[in-house]
C-alpha cells in the first residue's frame, strides 16, 4: 500500500529548508511513504475535508466568544491532540477487528507503526509548542524572551502547517485502508463536537446558533466523508469492511507532470502481423529496395556485375 521510498522525507529536506518552517512540516508531516491520491475528485474532497475538520479541531469557538487567544487556541489544540492520540488507535483497532475475518494485523504492521509515529510526531511538536509559550510567559530575561519568540514563531508555523497536512493525510491511514482517513475524520469530527452539547456549552450563542454551530463542521465532514468512501467504492472497488490485502489491486497514481503521451503510430489501425513467409521488411530510410551491397541485382555483395553494353567508337577529338 505505502510507496518504496528510502527515508521518511525522502532526502527533500536540506540545511537551508529549516528557514522555511512550512517546508519542514510539509516534508515532516506528509512523508515519503503515504500513497498518491488515485484520482483529483477524491483529492478535492480531502481538501474540503480539511476546511471542514479544522473548524472541529483547531479553535474557531475562540473567534466567535470575541478576539484572539494564542492561550485558549494552544488549550484546544492540546486537547485536541489528547484526543487524537486517544481516538485514532481505538478507531484503527476497531477497524483492525472488523478486518480480522479476510486478513492479519501482520500484513499491516509497517503502514501502522508508520501512521503510529507521525501521530506521535504532532502530538509531541503540540506538546511542545505549548510548553515553550508558558516558559516565555513565566521568564522574566530579554535575551531568553528574544531567542524563545523567534523559536515560539518558527514552531507556531510549524504545527499549524503540519496540522493542515495531518487533517490531510489523517497521520497516513491511506497507508493502511484508502478508506480509513475518512472514517477518522467524521469519528473525530463528532467526538469533538459531542461534549458541547452533552454539557450545553453553546460558546455564547442562543440555542438554535449554538446547536449549528457545533453540529455544522461534523455533519459536512461527515458528508464528504460519504461521498468519498462511496466514490472510492464505486469507482475503484475499494470497501471499508475488506481488509487492504483482500482489496482489488489500484490503478497507478495520476500524473501530475507533463501530460501521457500516448504511443507514436497511428492509435485506431490494426497492428501489422507479417506473414511468417513473408521476407523481412526492408528500413523505410534503406538505399534501395536491395541494399547498398548489390552491383548485381541480386541483393548478394559479391554477385557478378552485368556485362557493360559495346561502346560506339569516338574519332581522337570526340564526337
Amino acid at each position: 500500500m505505502a510507496r518504496a521510498r528510502g527515508s521518511w522525507t525522502d532526502g527533500t529536506l536540506t540545511a537551508r529548508s529549516f528557514l522555511k518552517p512550512h517546508t519542514v512540516a510539509r516534508a515532516v508531516f506528509h512523508p515519503a511513504w503515504i500513497p498518491d491520491s488515485l484520482d483529483p475528485t477524491v483529492e478535492r474532497l480531502k481538501r474540503f475535508r480539511v476546511v471542514a475538520g479544522a473548524v472541529a479541531s483547531l479553535g474557531v469557538y475562540t473567534f466567535v466568544e470575541g478576539g484572539f487567544a494564542l492561550t485558549e487556541l494552544l488549550e484546544n489544540a492540546l486537547t485536541a491532540s489528547a484526543v487524537l492520540l486517544f481516538l485514532t488507535p481505538l478507531t484503527v483497532g476497531v477497524m483492525l477487528f472488523v478486518w480480522r475475518s479476510t486478513g492479519t494485523v501482520r500484513q499491516l504492521r509497517v503502514p501502522l507503526l508508520n501512521s503510529l509515529k507521525l501521530l506521535l510526531l504532532f502530538v509531541g511538536s503540540v506538546v511542545g509548542l505549548a510548553l515553550l509559550v508558558q516558559t516565555i510567559s513565566t521568564s522574566g530575561g530579554i535575551l531568553l524572551s528574544l531567542v524563545g519568540g523567534l523559536a515560539m514563531m518558527w514552531l507556531l508555523v510549524f504545527v499549524v502547517a503540519g496540522a493542515v497536512r495531518v487533517c490531510g493525510n489523517l497521520f497516513g491511514a491511506a497507508a493502511v485502508h484508502r478508506s480509513l482517513p475518512a472514517l477518522l475524520a467524521a469519528v473525530t469530527s463528532w467526538l469533538m463536537a459531542v461534549p458541547d452539547l452533552v454539557t450545553g456549552d453553546l460558546h455564547g450563542l442562543s440555542l438554535t446558533l449554538g446547536v449549528v454551530f457545533i453540529l455544522g463542521a461534523p455533519v459536512t465532514v461527515t458528508a464528504i466523508a460519504l461521498l468519498e468512501t462511496g466514490r472510492l467504492k464505486r469507482r475503484y472497488g475499494i470497501r471499508l469492511r475488506a481488509h487492504p490485502a483482500s482489496l482489488p489491486p489500484l490503478p497507478g497514481p495520476v500524473p501530475t507532470g507533463l501530460p501521457h503521451v500516448p504511443p507514436q503510430g497511428n492509435p485506431y489501425g490494426h497492428p501489422h502481423v507479417p506473414h511468417p513467409h513473408a521476407p523481412y521488411p526492408r528500413h523505410p530510410y534503406g538505399p534501395g529496395p536491395q541494399g547498398p551491397y548489390a552491383p548485381g541485382g541480386s541483393g548478394h555483395p559479391y554477385a557478378p556485375l552485368p556485362p557493360y553494353p559495346p561502346r560506339r567508337p569516338r574519332g581522337p577529338y570526340g564526337g
